[in-house]
């Protein structure tokens, strides 16, 4: 986001008094609404720390009110700092609008989110990279992890976790169900042969992520599909599960929509261990009335729709079509 045009304007302040509103004021505070910190809002603007700190003070003299409270990691909007939100995006709307071709605002900024490794590049890549392609002023920042959603104004729009979060003062949306299902290499397959039946789990070792280092509930409750199954290769990264699996390190619990694109991985008991999970989206209400944020959020769901069977493990391979 630019540094904001110095537009000032008059307005009745909220204890009768007369009071000077400054827009560069306003837009201060829809950044510091929107990203929690008044570091991040200073790095966006274009101006120090100090001078963020100077502007809301002086907004909140003009409007007769304290418009952000402390809160863990950072800052929260007051209910009168919510009202001023609203006037503050008008404002940025219609300088937007002023220095658009026609009076239409063009989409720009950075929209900065956090997902899951596999989410991260096979839905919300592909939705970022559409985004931009419409919106070449639009930048998006993935951060991968796997986590529980926090929200607690760590610079992010967007938060993508697997099962329903617990958030406070956030918007979560559901995205989709996804499906794990167990999988082994055409080689390993050939040399320690394939489960004939849950009870045989027990001979494999298993390709999945460190228990100790696990943070989702959902993914933990994965893995009592059946008996169990010793340790083979583990990681925090569901890149390594698919590579260690095709390495023939054993059998790996696997997304359906990353494993299902290499021919040499076999699924083995799909009817016995097929695991549904479910992608929520993590966002404030404040951040989703950003047009680039709502623009990217859009995109991900119509992702997350055309990959729908993919995700599912139901979709049709290219050997399968060329046969039929």
């Amino acid at each position: 986001m630019a540094k904001p045009a110095p537009h000032v304007c008059e307005n009745a302040d909220v204890t009768g008094g007369m009071r000077r509103l400054s827009a560069d004021d306003l837009l201060v505070l829809l950044a510091v609404g929107r990203s929690g910190r008044f570091v991040t809002a200073a790095d966006e603007l274009g101006i120090n720390h100090t001078t963020i700190s100077r502007r809301i003070a002086a907004l909140e003299r003009a409007v007769g009110g304290r418009l952000l409270a402390r809160v863990s990691g950072g800052w929260e909007l007051t209910d009168l700092g919510r009202d001023a939100l609203a006037a503050a995006e008008a404002v940025e709307t219609a300088i937007g609008s002023l220095s658009a071709p026609g009076g239409r605002r063009e989409l720009a900024g950075v929209v900065r989110m956090s997902a899951t490794d596999g989410f991260s590049a096979y839905i919300a890549a592909p939705a970022a990279a559409s985004v931009q392609r419409r919106h070449p002023r639009v930048a998006v920042e993935i951060v991968t992890m796997t986590r529980r959603a926090t929200q607690q104004r760590s610079g992010l729009d967007i938060e993508i976790v697997v099962g329903e979060p617990q958030v406070h003062r956030a918007r979560a949306i559901p995205l989709g169900e996804y499906r794990l299902g167990l999988y082994g290499s055409v080689g390993y397959l050939a040399e320690f042969g394939t489960p004939a039946h849950i009870g045989e789990l027990s001979q494999h070792p298993l390709v999945y992520f460190i228990d100790s280092m696990l943070q989702v509930d959902d993914l933990d409750l994965a893995r009592s599909f059946g008996p169990v199954m010793r340790e083979s290769v583990t990681s925090t990264n569901v890149f390594v599960h698919v590579e260690a699996t095709r390495a023939a390190s054993g059998l790996g619990l696997l997304p359906c929509f990353m494993a299902d694109r290499h021919a040499d991985l076999v699924r083995v008991l799909p009817d016995s261990v097929a695991v549904g999970l479910t992608y929520w989206l993590v966002t404030r209400s404040e951040t989703l009335r950003r047009p680039e944020v709502a623009a990217v959020v859009d995109a991900i769901v119509s992702r997350m729709a055309d990959q729908h069977d993919e995700l599912m493990g139901t979709a049709t391979s290219a050997e399968e079509r060329e046969s039929s």
